[in-house]
Parts: structure tokens; sequence; C-alpha cells
């Protein structure tokens, strides 16, 4: 007589972890999708392909854990937009920040950041504190960290920030006088102002440091919610990997 399966403990385990690596595998080789935006040095499209500290990071995670998914740049807003309400999506470089912390599964940090309110040099604005900023018009990327920190501070979009969808537009703001303040990171400021041939000691100050914005930890690779704990896990333990072995140190290297 058959002996009903629950008698056999092994099994059932046995049955349900080969279900759970098939149902990963079809995830991961057909349903992810990573999106990111353009934000040098992080993520870009230089010659047509995607580049970066973070990019490379990602791809060496990819590489890592055996996946193959393509990565998709475009405007912060969208990528953000996608993220929030789409199954199985990665996205980076996201700052990991107290808003942001229940609205995504998190993978951990794939590169430093540090976050400054830019003035001109000679434009006379003296910031004592975040307070003082409020009188100013500072430019910000639509839903990006930045622009989300200043809001939780009281600040109000078409009040005293005005959003673009590119950071490149917001130093020419700044440097063409159409607003006051910049809120960027310190890395992507820099090189936003050398790609447009100027000198950043010449067209660049910063009129306040944001310490609490960022830090070492600052960049991150997220998951949607919609995305299995198993998944998210696995990517997790490929980034451990590549900064155990000096993977990451080596990447880093050559960006920073």
């Amino acid at each position: 007589m058959k002996q009903p399966l629950l008698r056999y403990p092994k099994a059932l385990v046995l049955l349900f972890t080969v279900l759970a690596c098939l149902s990963l595998r079809t995830v991961t080789a057909q349903e992810i999708r990573i999106v990111t935006e353009e934000l040098p040095p992080y993520n870009m499209t230089l010659n047509g392909q995607l580049t970066g500290m973070s990019t490379e990071v990602v791809q060496a995670v990819l590489k890592e854990i055996g996946v193959q998914a393509s990565i998709q740049s475009m405007p912060w807003a969208r990528a953000y937009d996608i993220a929030l309400n789409a199954e199985n999506v990665l996205i980076y470089s996201i700052l990991r920040t107290p808003q942001r912390e229940l609205l995504f599964k998190w993978v951990g940090p794939v590169a430093p950041t540090h976050w400054h309110l830019f003035a001109k040099p000679g434009s006379q604005i003296q910031l004592n504190s975040l307070d003082d900023a409020r009188q100013y018009q500072t430019a910000t990327v639509k839903q990006d960290a930045g622009e989300q920190y200043l809001q939780s501070k009281g600040f109000t979009v078409g009040k005293n920030l005005q959003p673009s969808n590119k950071y490149t537009y917001n130093y020419e703001k700044l440097k063409s006088g159409r607003v006051d303040l910049w809120i960027a990171n310190e890395l992507n400021a820099l090189y936003l102002v050398r790609q447009a041939g100027d000198d950043p000691t010449e067209t660049l100050v910063s009129a306040l440091s944001l310490p609490d914005l960022g830090g070492d930890n600052g960049q991150n690779m997220a998951f949607s919610l919609k995305t299995p704990d198993a998944l998210v896990e696995r990517f997790r333990q490929g980034l451990q990997a590549i900064r155990s072995d000096g993977r990451y140190a080596a990447i880093a290297q050559k960006w920073l």
C-alpha cells in the first residue's frame, strides 16, 4: 500500500527546494528588470554603453551570481516610479534615506556620495544652516534624494525648489544665474562642471555641506517590494562576495 507523502518529510523538503529554485531561476532569467539614470560618474552612457562605478559594481554582482539582465537608463522620476510599482525591478544608484526605507528591499551600498548645496563663487550667499537657504531658489532633480530631502525639511517645489529632469540642466541654471543654489552630490557636480569645460574651483563653491545625506554607504542597489526575498538575498550575497574578494575595491579605485 502506498504511504502518504507526509510520512516522508525529507522528500517534501527536497520537492519544495527544487520548486523554489525553479521559480527563482525563472524570475532571474526572464523577468528581472534593472533601471538607472544618467548620474556620472556612477552611471552614465559613453559611446552607447552604460558604464560608471555603480554600473560596474552591478555588473560584477550579476556575473558573480550568474544572472543575465539588461540595464535601462532613463530619467530618474520614471525609473523611481517603475521601481516603486512594478515586480522584480532592481534600481541603482539610489540613496538610502529614511523616507525610502520601507519603500524598497535594500541590497546594499555600491558607491559613496557626499551632498552639498552649491553656489557660484562671489555670490555672497552665506549659509550657516539649512534654514538660511529657504530664501533662495535651489535647483533639484525630480524625485531624487536631494529634492526629497529638502521637501522633508519644508522646502516647496515652485516656491524655493526648481526641479529639472537632468543634472546637467541644474549646473546650467546655476551658472546662468537662473537659480541661487544647486543641491547635488559632490562627485556628480564636479564631473558635470568639468564636462562643461569649466574649472570647479572657479565656478562652484560649497555653500553648505549636508552630512546627513549620503556618506560612504550612500548610493545603493534596491529591489521593488514586489520581488521575492530569495532573489534579493541572492543579490546581497553576490554584493558581499565582490566586496570580500577585492573586486569592489578595484572598481572603486578606478573611479574615485
